[in-house]
C-alpha cells in the first residue's frame, strides 16, 4: 500500500518541540505517546530520533494498528501499540504501569489511510458508503445519522462542527431527499449539497461538500467531546518537564487545545495577594506564540497540511492534591 509512506506533517517541528524532554539526562528511557498513531509516520520519526524513548501509541481504527504495526516492528518491544481512543490515555498508561511521561504527541484528523480508503466514507471526491467511523466495530455511521437524526440537531451539527452557514437550506434538502429514499452513498450527499447551495456559497472555500462531511465526521466519532476529555488527561500524564504538541486542522479543535493551554499557564490566585502560593502558580508553559503554521514549502509538497495549527506546551509543576 503506497500511502505508508506519506508524510506526516510539521514532521521535524513536532520532533524538535518534543526533544528537550526526550533527551533529558534526568529521564535516560523517556516514555512518549502518539495519541493518534495512523499510518505510524509520526511515530516511526519518533522512534528513530530518540534511540532510548518508549513509544506507547493509540489508534481506535484496527486496520490502522495492523498496518503500523507491521511499519514499526523493526523496533521490537520499543513500540506498544494500543487500540483505544485518545482519551483513555489514563486508563492506557495505568495497565502499563507507567505512572508518568515525557512527551505527547496528538495528530488530529482523519489520516490519510481512511481519506485515502474508498469504502470508509470519509472523501467526498469518490462515492462510497456513507461510514465515517474510525473505528468500524462501534458505534453508527454517517448515513444513520443522515436518515434518522431531527432536522433541529442536524442544523445545529453542520454549524457547529463545520461551520456551515448554509447548515438550514441543506438540511431541508436532506430531510426532502431521504423520504423519498434514505442515504447510503457519499456521491448522492455531495449532489444534493451542490444543487442546495446558492451560487455565491460554491464559489469559496474549495468542494462545497467539504464542511459538511467534517460535520458528519466529527458527530459520528465524538471527536470534540473526546477531545475535550483527551487534551486534559494527556496534560495530567506529563511528568514535570515534560512537553505536549498537538497538531490541530480545524479552528474547533484548535480552540479547545488554546483553552486547555492558556488556563493551564495561568496563574489562579484570587487578586491581590502579595505572594501567590505554590497552588496557584501556572503548572503549564506554553511553547509556541499562538498556533504554529505548516510553511509555504510544506504546504506545496503535502496539501494536508494546509490547515494545520500547532501548538506547544510544557509541564512546569506537579499538582498539588
Amino acid at each position: 500500500m503506497s500511502q505508508t509512506r506519506h508524510v506526516p506533517v510539521m514532521l521535524q517541528r513536532c520532533l524538535d518541540l518534543l526533544a528537550p524532554a526526550l533527551q533529558d539526562p534526568a529521564h535516560p528511557e523517556p516514555v512518549v505517546v502518539d495519541c493518534t498513531l495512523g499510518l505510524g509516520g509520526h511515530s516511526e520519526a519518533l522512534l528513530a530520533a530518540f534511540p532510548t524513548a518508549r513509544l506507547v501509541a493509540l489508534d481506535r481504527d484496527k486496520e490502522a494498528l495492523r498496518l503500523s504495526g507491521e511499519r514499526l516492528a523493526p523496533y521490537g518491544d520499543r513500540a506498544t501499540l494500543v487500540h483505544a481512543v485518545y482519551d483513555e490515555l489514563p486508563e492506557v498508561l495505568a495497565r502499563l504501569g507507567i505512572p508518568k511521561v515525557q512527551g505527547v504527541l496528538f495528530d488530529l484528523g482523519v489520516s490519510s489511510m481512511q481519506l485515502d480508503e474508498a469504502d470508509r466514507g470519509f472523501a467526498y471526491a469518490q462515492d462510497a458508503p456513507l461510514d465515517m467511523r474510525m473505528d468500524q466495530s462501534t458505534g453508527m455511521g454517517a448515513a444513520e445519522v443522515l436518515n434518522t437524526y431531527p432536522p433541529g440537531e442536524l442544523v445545529r451539527i453542520l454549524r457547529a462542527y463545520g461551520e456551515e452557514k448554509q447548515a438550514k437550506r441543506i438540511v431541508s434538502a436532506i430531510v426532502r431527499e431521504r423520504e423519498k429514499e434514505p442515504f447510503s452513498n457519499s456521491a448522492r450527499l455531495v449532489e444534493l449539497i451542490r444543487d442546495a447551495l446558492p451560487q455565491a456559497a460554491k464559489r469559496t472555500g474549495g468542494n462545497p461538500a467539504k464542511r459538511t462531511f467534517q460535520a458528519l465526521r466529527i458527530e459520528v466519532n465524538g471527536e470534540l467531546s473526546v477531545l475535550e476529555r483527551a487534551i486534559p488527561a494527556a496534560v495530567d500524564s506529563l511528568a514535570v518537564g515534560g512537553r505536549i504538541a498537538v497538531l490541530s486542522y480545524h479552528s474547533l479543535e484548535d480552540r479547545l487545545v488554546k483553552q486547555v493551554f492558556a488556563a493551564g499557564a495561568a496563574n489562579t490566585a484570587p487578586p491581590g495577594l502579595p505572594v501567590v502560593p505554590e497552588r496557584y502558580q501556572p503548572r503549564l508553559k506554553q511553547l509556541t506564540r499562538g498556533a504554529e503554521l505548516p510553511t509555504e514549502e510544506e504546504v506545496a509538497e503535502n496539501r494536508r497540511a494546509a490547515p494545520a495549527r500547532l501548538r506547544g506546551a510544557q509541564r512546569i509543576r506537579e499538582e498539588e492534591r
